[in-house]
């Protein structure tokens, strides 16, 4: 029953990643609705772009920041199930 509980609730890399892919689609939205009209040549460069494209970044490493997070627990459990007090004792 517990590992099914475990398997169900998302882990803090899991929330960081979806956290930081949804901060980065917000910046890109909003970058390309930005870049629309620039490309059709109705406004000048706008200041705030500086800001999306911070917002992007920004977002791309909090996704990366939950990879490494995610990596770092996998190993944890992997270290905690090799090691010689996990295994069962005769």
């Amino acid at each position: 029953m517990r590992e099914q509980t475990q398997a169900n609730s998302a882990g803090p890399g899991d929330r960081l990643i979806r956290a930081g892919a949804i901060v980065f689609f917000v910046g890109a939205v909003a970058t390309l609705v930005t870049v629309a009209p620039l490309l059709l040549g109705t406004t000048p460069f706008p200041t705030y772009m500086f800001g999306l494209s911070m917002l992007m970044g920004v977002g791309f490493l909090v996704a990366g920041a939950g990879v490494l997070r995610s990596i770092a627990a996998g190993r944890r459990q992997a270290r905690a199930a090799s090691s010689p007090s996990a295994s069962p004792s005769r």
